[in-house]
């Protein structure tokens, strides 16, 4: 299939309450496939009622197996983890919903148009990072060069750095970050997570053991009461995830409020992605 061409603009925006229903209703066009994506993600135009967008459609029958992921689950936590974002109000994962298309059942996400320049990582030389940035660690760079690898210290990838500690994001990458010309932050790619153990994988340890913001304490206690046994967000969830991996994302919403800190890298996991990119 050929490389995806490019669309007009979308006649709806992340924020718009008629997004959910425009992807979950809409007729699937397929117009691409994106190489770069490890599973199969197609590049598509959904059409509903007169109106249009540009999407992303992942079938389950696209998906990989994975070693420590039940088979034909990635596309169900992608949908998960919107429903996280927006249970926290941040907005932070484009509208996401599960649905049926031309090759079978699979994840539709609206597409995000990012901002060109927007500078969130960087490799720099130098033993520490400069004002404005976090440190991630140091990076091969060849011919036996190392060089610092750092993250904006910016408050949208911080709030993203508690979304994946709470649905332990096992591969947030550089890529997996798309900022737009309006100053909003949208994280992709949310398949590998929700594991019941830890498996945090992700470049944004600027924070790493550092308190948590007063807002994302208001917000984890706000999550904690949306996933007790009854609460809204373990309802959405309960489609999509086991019960066992609903309890686990309660924990986790429980330990970083009992820490009061960002998680630090644990030494089961590699901590960064690879490639981070």
């Amino acid at each position: 299939m050929s490389a995806p061409e490019r669309i007009p603009p979308r006649s709806v925006t992340a924020a718009d309450p008629a997004a959910a229903v425009l992807l979950a209703e809409g007729e699937l066009t397929v117009r691409g496939r994106i190489h770069e994506a490890s599973n199969a993600a197609l590049y598509c135009t959904v059409t509903h009622e007169g109106r249009e967008a540009a999407c992303v459609y992942k079938p389950v029958a696209g998906e990989r197996p994975l070693w420590d992921f039940p088979d034909g689950t990635l596309a169900g936590r992608e949908v998960a983890a919107h429903a996280v974002s927006e249970a926290t109000g941040w907005g932070l994962v484009p509208p996401t919903v599960l649905r049926d298309g031309p090759y079978g059942e699979g994840m539709c996400q609206l597409w995000i148009e990012t901002a060109p320049g927007a500078e969130l990582l960087a490799l720099v030389d130098g033993e520490e990072p400069e004002p404005g940035w976090k440190a991630i660690g140091f990076a091969e760079v060849g011919e036996g060069r190392t060089a610092l690898l750092v993250h904006a210290d910016d408050e949208r990838l911080r709030r993203l750095a508690v979304l994946d500690a709470v649905i332990n994001n096992a591969d947030r990458k550089g890529g997996h970050l798309l900022p737009t010309a309006e100053g909003l932050l949208y994280g992709i790619d949310h398949g590998v997570t929700f594991n019941t153990e830890n498996k945090l994988r992700t470049l944004l340890w600027g924070w790493a053991g550092e308190p948590l913001t007063a807002e994302a304490l208001d917000v984890l206690e706000g999550l904690g009461t949306a996933l007790t046994d009854t609460g809204p967000l373990t309802t959405a969830l309960t489609p999509l995830l086991t019960r066992a991996e609903i309890d686990a994302t309660r924990a986790r919403v429980e330990n970083l409020l009992a820490t009061g800190t960002h998680p630090q890298p644990g030494g089961d996991w590699p901590a960064i992605p690879w490639p981070p990119v």
